[in-house]
């Protein structure tokens, strides 16, 4: 907004909204979100040695001039780390350079490759520069390059893949005959590819019916054998093991290179953890970091972490040359703040604000006195984190008008991050109802934060682990204990969202052993349905809900998400600043997981039926038997370009 010619708003307008929001009164910390959505406003001259450095570094690469370079970026915390990828990961969607992945939460460090081929698949499910997801950028050059011709992402996704499946559709054609002429005409450019179902996924993506189980597939997800009969895969009983989902990086990462460059960043490597040799964290995600850049064609590896983690845990590693070399060839150290740096930065988070209310402030710093900015900050070299901060404290009206104003209690700071991450949450929670590792977790503590309270008529003693052995593993995730009606009730809960029959099965079959387990009621959370041909599971379903009592649980996407949201909180006390006991005291008092339906149905008396309003797992295009396809050249000739 320009100000020129144009008068400040009337200050009493201006004071009100003051006292009644305070842009800087929220978590300060940079999320996936913030790196993926609008994120927090940016000032470019900050720390811009650093950004022009990626930048240079990446055109390097794609320009051909090198073919992979490997970044660290040191900084304390607070000092935009990540908001500094925030502005790479925006200025790349801008321009087009460069696809982006990003990876900065790490679950289970014993299946880190695991965990990095599903990041991998969904940061490329995220929009890039075409207004396409970046797969499907992808899968338009691989069309283009079989064709020689120039196809546009967005036509193909939004007109010629629609027209040409309900053409073949309506000549009783299989949608799958499409793609595997579509495919031979890639692998006959590209005969060194040795894996042509990879290939096949990711020209699924550009049907939107099947994109989500393509996706779902190059993730390492197992698929139901319907769809995998359906698209053409072979079927698939389960995630695929950490050697195979290297495997399958490598190929995803060289087929990429063929024709983008890549921007791949490791985040948040200084928190707590290790895997089950001990090794902590950083140290396990340097090392994958190192795997990925040797797999890189064309790319650039960034990696994100404090300057003591650098020098204590990755430069101390075993064999710590060859990793420093793939992943810290340049190493950026980012700069502290200067009184200039922080004029910049306040003035840059009030214009924003002031925009989004349509209004002008008499001067860019207002309601801060810019003497008063000088006194605080020429004495220190203060990090984002603490200006931002100490604007949160200090942003009021002056002191003559507050008289005038109603006063408005401060927001409880643990509602403000739980509103934060159900926000975050919408972009990201298809992905979550996939991830049985964050569920189980999201569920394990909304029970916890109930022990001693009664629910559903059962009186919630304690949340227990299951003993199990060899094959008995990671079948129950947890027993609810307590008393129903002064009877002693031993619920095991087990969340099963695998397609497939045998996952299925194996789950079924340990949730109905309830000597074995010391259980007294069986409960199984699922949102999708159990195929009908898989014979052994319905088997068991049977007998868990007609002879065993128990209860099958649909998990439900509204209802989990406020339990997600909470965990999320829950794990990052720190960077919100609040307890556990907090936490749990909020909950209470918006009853949140007291009164949540999912809560509530798990510890309800069984009904000894299937859920009703299951989704169905079906895709919506219903493929016919016989199979012609016409030439491809025909069916897109009219949409090779934009006008």
């Amino acid at each position: 907004m320009s100000t020129t010619n144009i008068f400040p708003s009337s200050i009493e307008v201006l004071h009100n909204t003051i006292a009644s929001h305070n842009p800087f009164d929220r978590p300060l910390f940079v999320k996936q979100q913030d790196v993926w959505g609008k994120g927090f406003p940016d000032v470019p001259s900050l720390n811009a040695h650093a950004s022009d450095m990626v930048f240079d570094a990446i055109n390097k690469v794609r320009t051909g001039q090198r073919s992979s370079i490997g970044i660290t970026i040191r900084a304390e915390k607070g000092l935009g780390k990540s908001h500094l990828i925030s502005r790479i990961r925006h200025r790349l969607q801008f321009e087009g350079s460069a696809l982006f992945v990003y990876m900065s939460e790490f679950s289970n460090l014993d299946r880190i490759k695991q965990e990095f081929l599903q990041n991998l698949a969904y940061s490329l499910k995220r929009t890039g520069s075409q207004s396409v997801m970046q797969w499907q950028e992808l899968a338009t050059a691989l069309v283009s390059d079989a064709y020689k011709k120039e196809f546009q992402p967005k036509q193909l996704v939004d007109v010629a893949f629609p027209k040409k499946m309900a053409e073949m559709l309506a000549k009783g054609e299989k949608p799958v005959s499409l793609i595997n002429q579509i495919v031979t005409r890639v692998l006959q450019t590209k005969p060194e590819i040795d894996n042509p179902y990879l290939i096949q996924a990711i020209l699924w993506t550009l049907s939107k019916p099947h994109a989500t189980f393509a996706i779902n597939w190059l993730a390492g997800k197992g698929l139901s054998q319907l769809h995998a009969e359906e698209m053409g895969f072979p079927s698939s009983s389960s995630e695929e093991p950490e050697a195979e989902s290297l495997d399958k990086v490598g190929e995803i990462l060289n087929l990429i290179g063929e024709y983008k460059t890549l921007v791949v960043c490791f985040d948040e490597l200084d928190s707590i953890g290790h895997n089950e040799q001990t090794l902590p964290k950083a140290m396990v995600v340097a090392s994958l970091a190192k795997d990925v850049s040797n797999s890189l064609k064309s790319g650039v590896v960034l990696t994100a972490m404090y300057p003591e983690t650098w020098r204590d845990q990755v430069k101390v590693m075993p064999q710590a040359d060859a990793v420093i070399d793939r992943i810290g060839e340049k190493v950026i150290d980012l700069n502290y703040l200067s009184v200039s740096d922080v004029f910049a930065l306040i003035s840059e988070w009030l214009k924003d604000f002031y925009c989004s209310k349509d209004l002008i402030p008499p001067d860019p710093l207002y309601p801060f006195e810019e003497s008063k900015l000088k006194e605080e900050f020429k004495q220190e070299r203060p990090t984002f984190r603490k200006v931002l901060q100490w604007c949160a404290n200090e942003f009021k009206v002056p002191s003559f008008a507050e008289k005038t104003l109603l006063k408005i209690p401060p927001k409880n700071p643990v509602e403000s991050a739980y509103e934060k991450e159900f926000t975050d949450l919408e972009w990201a929670l298809e992905n979550y109802l996939e991830d049985k590792t964050t569920l189980v977790e999201a569920l394990h503590l909304s029970f916890c934060s109930l022990i001693g309270q009664t629910v559903e008529e059962v009186q919630i003693k304690d949340i227990q682990e299951v003993e199990a052995k060899g094959n008995d593993r990671g079948y129950i995730d947890f027993r609810i204990v307590g008393k129903e009606k002064r009877k002693p009730v031993k619920i095991g809960v087990s969340i099963v969202q695998q397609s497939s029959g045998v996952g299925v099965s194996a789950a079924l079959k340990r949730l109905i052993e309830y000597e074995k387990f010391d259980l007294t009621r069986g409960c199984l959370v699922r949102s999708k349905p159990i195929s009908s041909s898989a014979t052994r599971a319905q088997e068991y379903l049977r007998s868990l809900l007609l002879t065993h009592q128990g209860e099958w649980v649909l998990l439900a996407g509204e209802y989990i998400k406020p339990l997600l949201s909470i965990l999320f909180v829950y794990n990052r006390m720190a960077d919100y600043e609040v307890s556990e006991n907090q936490i749990f005291e909020f909950l209470d008092q918006k009853r949140l997981v007291i009164d949540n339906p999912l809560i509530r149905e798990i510890l309800s008396k069984p009904s000894g039926r299937i859920p009703k309003n299951i989704p169905n797992e079906e895709l919506p295009i219903s493929i016919p038997t016989t199979a012609s396809v016409s030439s491809l050249d025909d069916s897109l000739e009219l949409v090779t370009t934009i006008d």
